[in-house]
C-alpha cells in the first residue's frame, strides 16, 4: 500500500476520534507514519528525571518525577507528537486481583509510586490507594459493542507519561487514541506552546469549562491541595434547562381532545414485549400484530410524540407518560426525591432529607458539594463509603464502592454519575450455609393517571440476595456487596417467592410486623409520586389521559436509631422503566392479566393495592 492510500485509511479509521479529541491536523500524517512503523521516539525529546526531596520537607502534593524537553520543541513542526505506551489498563473494581496475580505489574507499579512497604499485601493497599494520581480513562462509544464493553476503563501510561505534571497553564496535551486495526490504545503526547531545552512538561489534568470553579478544584484534588472542605452541603434544585439537557424533546398531549374516550369492549394489544403476548390471556383484550389495529401500543423503546398521537390516535393508549424520566433517571430522581425535605430541628445535621433518600450527589454539578459532605463525616469519624453509579445504566454496569477521596474526585471523568452513601447499616437476612447477607426489593409500580396522581403496586414484590455474608469489607467482591446475580456469569441465583419471605422474615425479625414494614414501603412511594407531579413539565410528569405505565422500585431496608430504638427505614434504590417481567410472570402466571385490569379497565384486583 503506497503512502498516500495509507494515509486515506488511516484518516477513514480515526478521523472523527482525532477530531473528538482535539488533535492538530498538521500532526495527522506523521503519527499515521508513527504507528505503522511502531515509532515511539520520546526519548529524543523528553528526559524523566525523578525529584530529589532530600535538602526540603516534601509536602503531600509534590510530584515525585518530572519530565524535561531536552531541546527546543515547536508547536508547529508536525513531527513533535509523541506515542506514550500504557503500563496497565484495568477496570476500576479489578485493582486488587490485577497486582495479586501479576508480580510485575505490582513491582511496576511500586517503582512509578516509590513505595518502600515490605509484604505484598501492605503494597498492593498502597498502589490502590495513590493509583487515582496516576489513572486516567476512556470509554469505546461504538453502537456495535455491547453496553458492558463501553464501560469505562482506566489505564495508567508508562513512566515518561505517568511523571508528566498538572499546569493551570500547561504546554502540551495528551489524550487516549485507540489504534483502531490493531484494537490498541496509546496516549498521544503534543506540543501547544512552543517550548525550549530545559522547559518542564506539562498538562491540564482536568480539561474544559465549568460553570462553577469549585468544581475543577475538587477534579483537582489529587494533585492540589483544596481550601474549601468545610463549606456548606446544602442542595438546590437545578433550572429547567437541567431537566432538558440531554434529552430527546418531548411533545405534550391536546387535552381538549382526550375529555371522552370511550373503550371498546374488547381491546386490542399490539406488544413489543414478548411476555405480555404470552401471558396477557384473560378475554377483554386480544393481543395484534399491527400498531394501526391497537387501542394499547406497548413499547420498549422511548416514546416521545404525545401530543402526536392525540391529534392522529385519541383513543389510543400508550405504555409511558410525558417525562417520566424524572424518576426513572438516577440524578433526577434524587432531584424529585429532595422535593419532600422538611426541616428538623431534632436531627443531626448530617441527615439529609427525605429519610428515604440515600445521601445522594451528582458528581458531574455538586462534587464540591460531595467533599464538603465527605470531609464533615471524615471530621466526625462516621464511615465514609459511597456507591457511584452512572445515570442511566442497570445491573450494576460502572458501579464502584469507595471511601478512597481521589477515586470520588477522579470519576466524574469516565461520564455522568451520581455517589451515594453505601448503606453500612442494612437490614440482613439469613441464608442457609451462607450466612446474613444483603438482600433488596422490588416492588412493580402501575401509574395510571397524573393529575389526578393515581397509584398501584402489585402486591407481590420479587427478591434479590447477595451470595456472601455481608461485612464492610473486600468492595470488589461484587457477590458479597451487590444483588443482582440473573447477569452475572458463574454466579448461583437464589431464589425466593414473597409469600416464602415473609415466612422467613416472621422467624428472623419477630419483633418487627412485615406488615409494618411495607406500610412504611408504601408511604415511601406515595411520597415519591407526589413529589414527581408537583411541578409542571419538564421538571414533573405530565398528566397524559392516553398513558399508563409500569416501573419497578428497587428497595433497600437500613437499621435507623431513633431514640433508644433501632426502626426499619426503607431506602429508594432506584425506579426501572421497563423492567424484566420474566419472573413475574413465571412465578405468578396472572401477573399481566391483573396489571391490565387494573389500568385499562378500572378493576379492582385482590394483588395490587391503590396508594
Amino acid at each position: 500500500m503506497d503512502g498516500i492510500s495509507s494515509y486515506s485509511a488511516f484518516l477513514a479509521a480515526h478521523k472523527p476520534q482525532l477530531v473528538l479529541s482535539g488533535v492538530p491536523e498538521h500532526f495527522w500524517r506523521i503519527l499515521c507514519k508513527k504507528l505503522k512503523d511502531q515509532i515511539f521516539d520520546s526519548g529524543t525529546s523528553f528526559q524523566l528525571v525523578k525529584i530529589d526531596y532530600e535538602d526540603i520537607e516534601k509536602e503531600p502534593y509534590d510530584p515525585l518525577w518530572s519530565v524535561i524537553a531536552i531541546r527546543d520543541i515547536d508547536r508547529t513542526d508536525s513531527s513533535n507528537i509523541y506515542l506514550i505506551d500504557h503500563a496497565w489498563t484495568f477496570k476500576a473494581n479489578s485493582i486488587r486481583n490485577n497486582l495479586r496475580n501479576v508480580p510485575d505489574l505490582l513491582e511496576r507499579m511500586c517503582n512509578l509510586m516509590q513505595i518502600t512497604s515490605v509484604t505484598m499485601e501492605e503494597q498492593i493497599d498502597e498502589v490502590t490507594s495513590n493509583i487515582w494520581k496516576y489513572a486516567n480513562t476512556y470509554a469505546v462509544g461504538s453502537e456495535e459493542l455491547t453496553v458492558e464493553d463501553r464501560v469505562p476503563v482506566w489505564y495508567v501510561m508508562d513512566e515518561l507519561g505517568s511523571g508528566v505534571t498538572h499546569s493551570d497553564n500547561p504546554n502540551f496535551r495528551m489524550v487516549p487514541f485507540i489504534n483502531i486495526p490493531e484494537q490498541l490504545t496509546y496516549t498521544l503526547l503534543f506540543p501547544i506552546e512552543n517550548v525550549d531545552e530545559g522547559d518542564i512538561v506539562t498538562i491540564n489534568f482536568v480539561e474544559g469549562q465549568y460553570s462553577d470553579p469549585l468544581q475543577r478544584e475538587a477534579m483537582l484534588i489529587p494533585w492540589k491541595y483544596y481550601e474549601h472542605f468545610d463549606k456548606n452541603f446544602s442542595q438546590d434544585e437545578p433550572d429547567v434547562d437541567y431537566f432538558l439537557s440531554g434529552h430527546i424533546v418531548e411533545t405534550l398531549p391536546e387535552l381538549e381532545l382526550l375529555a371522552n374516550q370511550t373503550l371498546p369492549t374488547k381491546l386490542k394489544v399490539y406488544s413489543e414485549y414478548d411476555y405480555i403476548n404470552q401471558y396477557l390471556t384473560t378475554p377483554e383484550f386480544e393481543i395484534v400484530n399491527n400498531e394501526n389495529d391497537a387501542d394499547i401500543l406497548w413499547y420498549v423503546k422511548h416514546f416521545k410524540t404525545f401530543k402526536e398521537l392525540s391529534l392522529s390516535s385519541p383513543q389510543k393508549f400508550v405504555n409511558q407518560f410525558p417525562f417520566e424520566y424524572v424518576i426513572t433517571i438516577k440524578d433526577l430522581l434524587a432531584v424529585v426525591a429532595r422535593r419532600l425535605e422538611k426541616s428538623n430541628s431534632d436531627r443531626n445535621e448530617l441527615e439529609t432529607l427525605p429519610a428515604w433518600l440515600p445521601t445522594t450527589f451528582n458528581m458531574k454539578t455538586e462534587l464540591p458539594k460531595l467533599v464538603a459532605y465527605y470531609m464533615q463525616r471524615r471530621t466526625q469519624g462516621l464511615d465514609n463509603y459511597w456507591i457511584c453509579k452512572p445515570y442511566n445504566l442497570a445491573r450494576g454496569l460502572d458501579t464502584y464502592i469507595t471511601d478512597n477521596l481521589d477515586f470520588l474526585c477522579r470519576l466524574p471523568l469516565s461520564g455522568p454519575k451520581i455517589a451515594q452513601k453505601y448503606i453500612e447499616n442494612p437490614v440482613l437476612f439469613e441464608r442457609p450455609n451462607v450466612g446474613k447477607v444483603k438482600f433488596d426489593i422490588r416492588y412493580v409500580i402501575l401509574l395510571k393517571s397524573v393529575n389526578p396522581t393515581e397509584v398501584y403496586i402489585y402486591n407481590n414484590f420479587f427478591l434479590r440476595f447477595s451470595n456472601k455474608a455481608f461485612a464492610m469489607e473486600n468492595f470488589e467482591d461484587y457477590e458479597q456487596h451487590f444483588t443482582v446475580m440473573n447477569y452475572t456469569q458463574g454466579a448461583p441465583l437464589f431464589r425466593l417467592l414473597c409469600k416464602d419471605f415473609k415466612d422467613a422474615w416472621s422467624s428472623q425479625y419477630a419483633n418487627y410486623d412485615w406488615a409494618e414494614v411495607e406500610k412504611s414501603i408504601f408511604k415511601m412511594i406515595s411520597e415519591l409520586f407526589t413529589a414527581a407531579t408537583l411541578k409542571e413539565p419538564p421538571c414533573g410528569i405530565a398528566k397524559s389521559p392516553q398513558s399508563r405505565a409500569l416501573y419497578a422500585a428497587d428497595i433497600m431496608l437500613s437499621w435507623q436509631k431513633c431514640n433508644k430504638d433501632e426502626l426499619i427505614q426503607p431506602k429508594l434504590l432506584e425506579v426501572n422503566w421497563m423492567p424484566d417481567c420474566r419472573r413475574a410472570c413465571e412465578y405468578y402466571p396472572d401477573f399481566y392479566n391483573d396489571i391490565f385490569s387494573v389500568l385499562f379497565l378500572d378493576k379492582t384486583v385482590s394483588t395490587c393495592t391503590k396508594i
